[in-house]
Order: C-alpha cells, then sequence, then structure tokens
C-alpha cells in the first residue's frame, strides 16, 4: 500500500501561524527543520516529532462541519494523500527517504475549536486526528513523495 506525500506545513514557536513548504529537510534532532515541535528535548523520546493527517479524514471533518478550511490549520506537519495511517504505534513509514515510525494518536485538542467550532469533536474518532511519530532516518522530503509502510 503506497499514497503520496499531499502537503508540509510547519510553525516558528507555539500558536504561530503554519508555513507551508513545498519541501523539507527532516532530522532525527528536530523532526521537520524550522518547526518547533520537532526538537527532541534533553532526556527525551521525541515522540511528537513529526505530526500526520490523512486528506480524506480531513475532508470528512470538513464535511461533517459543512465548511471548508484548508489542511494546515489542523496544525500537522505532514498531509497524506491515498494513504490508510497504521493505527499501530511502532508501525515504520517510509516517505522518499525519510523513515517514521508512529507513537501515538494525535489527538485533537481545545484549539481546534478556535479554527471552527465542533473541529475537536468531528476529528476526534478513528484517529482521524492524525497520528505522532518520531524520525528514525533523516533526510529531505518533498510534495509528491511516496509514503508506504516500511518492512521491519
Amino acid at each position: 500500500m503506497t499514497g503520496t506525500l499531499a502537503g508540509i506545513a510547519r510553525r516558528a514557536r507555539p500558536k504561530a501561524p503554519m508555513e507551508v513548504l513545498t519541501s523539507a529537510a527532516v532530522t532525527l534532532d528536530g523532526g521537520v527543520e524550522g518547526d518547533w515541535r520537532g526538537q527532541v528535548k534533553p532526556g527525551g523520546r521525541g515522540r511528537r516529532q513529526v505530526s500526520l493527517i490523512e486528506r480524506r479524514d480531513w475532508l470528512a471533518a470538513m464535511a461533517e462541519l459543512g465548511t471548508d478550511l484548508p489542511w494546515q490549520e489542523r496544525r500537522a506537519n505532514l498531509l497524506v494523500d491515498d494513504f490508510d495511517l497504521p493505527q499501530v504505534p511502532g508501525t515504520r513509514l517510509r516517505i522518499g527517504p525519510v523513515l517514521l515510525e508512529i507513537t501515538v494518536e494525535c489527538d485533537p485538542c481545545i484549539r481546534m475549536e478556535a479554527v471552527a467550532p465542533g473541529l475537536e469533536a468531528a476529528l476526534t474518532p478513528d484517529w482521524r486526528g492524525g497520528a505522532l511519530a518520531r524520525v528514525i532516518e533523516g533526510g529531505t522530503i518533498a510534495v509528491g513523495d511516496q509514503i508506504r509502510i516500511e518492512e521491519a
């Protein structure tokens, strides 16, 4: 099963606007380069380095709310298309040269309510809010790169 990396975004600091990119370096120490969340704290495990969301899940949430907001309003780093994100921690994903390991579900927070009333609830069922991952192998990714499950 393969899909496509359809979007890349980052934010320089908490609550900063998202910057949409066409390519980005992804590192072991910093996640998506320039994204504040990706930096591994001393003694940390880097469980939240990179966040991913499926386009179809974002579109389902938008349909449920009767609105049409850009995907980066979810504040995720990577948008994937035609790919079902694994809901199993430990699963490894290959995106171009980058290897990520799913760590946990990306639960939507109350901040989503500021984006659109009801968005937190719309993103809650069945990992619709996405997944979080740690970086296992770094590299540069670009919109259009293939995403697939890496066999361990």
